[in-house]
């Protein structure tokens, strides 16, 4: 709801910038020519992990990673660390943090563990780890007419040493801060069969094509939305009761395009003049550390998606752009606003009675950003 609130001031903040001729018609044009398909593809793919849960997938997949396990911490942790990444990279960020973290706390808590381990690491590898691919984020969507619209695979060559690095060092800090946590051993729970076997055989199905198709070439919101059409349809048939308006991630849509339109419309004004003399313009590796952390620092202020948008112009090249990435990406671990990502997180922990020390969880995000974003930069100007 206050993410609702705050898209909807935006907006207004936006229309009074046309009003007074900050900007044109022409502009907004634009503007909805690039984000129309970012955002389409974000409302297809939140109702398509918000139905492919419902039917039980994310649950069987955990139950599955708990069995596998054969009893051992650690290794029921590396799945969970798989399981988010093959989530935040094909799926998004956002299906991580809200759809996967619910799954391996309850897991977590049915087999005894304590569940802060598992859920930071759902939080930051659904932030550090959505750099491979354009769908595993929304910057990177963004990011891809800056880059002259390549293939995701292109994509992926170009930041793929970074996403590498982004990766291994939430993963590795986790793993020594609880190494004690994530040692010893569990009983593994009983399998569970889905409630329905048509409807969980077909969320299966639609998940696993969807999952090349988005690195096939074709625009992501395409495929993305054929999944959702097929989803929706099935749950019609077999249960009905799930489908609901609250389906639609409203308030994100509304809270983006607010920042869509604020964020033109300062640009309009000359921000990125005002940034170009504060994140430089070079390409040396000096210069990208700088351009990643003062985007490391804008995220952390406000949040990582105004904090590209206003970035992106001063990058200047596909190199520098990376770092920017990097920054808004990777480094928005700190602050609990940052990423809307961490903030949902947040919320579905607290609905299902998780304390979360935000004391532990600042200065933990907070070494694992210092760490891994100029490491991420420097894997880049080395690959480069």
């Amino acid at each position: 709801m206050r993410t609702a609130v705050l898209g909807a001031v935006l907006l207004v903040v936006g229309v009074v910038a046309v009003v007074v001729g900050v900007l044109t018609g022409e502009d907004l044009l634009v503007l909805l020519e690039r984000v129309a398909p970012v955002l389409g593809f974000v409302v297809a793919l939140t109702v398509v992990a918000e139905l492919a849960s419902e039917a039980g997938l994310f649950a069987w997949l955990a139950s599955a990673a708990a069995r596998a396990a054969r009893g051992r911490v650690v290794v029921l942790w590396a799945a969970v660390v798989a399981l988010a990444l093959v989530c935040t990279v094909f799926l998004s960020l956002d299906t991580t943090a809200v759809l996967l973290t619910p799954v391996v706390v309850l897991v977590a808590r049915a087999v005894g563990l304590p569940p802060l381990p598992f859920a930071l690491t759902t939080v930051w590898l659904a932030n550090a780890g959505s750099m491979l691919l354009p769908v595993s984020n929304l910057t990177n969507l963004l990011a891809l007419r800056a880059l002259g619209d390549p293939s995701p695979l292109a994509f992926a060559a170009l930041v793929a040493p970074a996403a590498v690095v982004s990766a291994v060092v939430p993963v590795a800090a986790v793993g020594l801060r609880y190494r004690r946590e994530l040692s010893g051993r569990f009983t593994p729970p009983a399998p569970d069969a889905p409630e329905d076997r048509v409807l969980f055989t077909t969320a299966a199905i639609a998940v696993a094509l969807l999952v090349p198709a988005l690195v096939s070439g074709v625009e992501v919101w395409i495929p993305a939305t054929a999944a959702a059409v097929v989803l929706v349809v099935a749950t019609a048939l077999r249960r009905p009761a799930v489908l609901r308006v609250g389906l639609v991630p409203w308030g994100t849509i509304l809270f983006a395009s607010g920042l869509f339109v604020v964020v033109e419309a300062a640009h309009s004004l000359g921000l990125a003049d005002a940034l170009a003399v504060v994140v430089g313009q070079g390409e040396s590796l000096p210069e990208l550390l700088r351009l990643a952390a003062g985007s490391a620092v804008a995220a952390n202020a406000v949040n990582n998606l105004p904090a590209y948008l206003a970035l992106e112009p001063v990058a200047g090249s596909p190199l520098r752009l990376v770092a920017v990435l990097v920054g808004v990406n990777v480094g928005c671990l700190v602050a609990p606003w940052a990423s809307l990502a961490t903030l949902l997180w947040h919320s579905r922990l607290t609905s299902m009675g998780v304390e979360v020390p935000w004391g532990k969880v600042v200065l933990g995000g907070l070494g694992v950003a210092v760490v891994a974003v100029p490491l991420a930069v420097v894997a880049t100007a080395l690959a480069a």
